[in-house]
């Protein structure tokens, strides 16, 4: 299978590394060092639901599926 040099959008991952900044992002008052910044890491990676890591891994093999079908070229995701 032809597979892009650089595909972030393969990699489920990365979309999760973009959840769980967005949810950092969100916060109110937002971290102001580092070790509130570590805490509220870890804290929203807890809160992300295994609904929505289940779904990424499950979307794989369409994800594979058009890889193919554009033959290593941009995909959607």
């Amino acid at each position: 299978m032809e597979w892009p040099a650089c595909s972030p959008d393969m990699n489920p991952i990365e979309h999760v590394w973009g959840a769980l900044g967005r949810r950092v992002a969100g916060r109110q008052p937002p971290p102001q060092s580092l070790q509130e910044l570590e805490r509220a890491l870890l804290e929203e990676w807890d809160r992300i639901p295994q609904l929505v890591i289940n779904s990424l891994i499950d979307s794989m093999p369409q994800r594979c599926s058009t890889l193919l079908a554009v033959r290593g070229n941009h995909t959607p995701y």
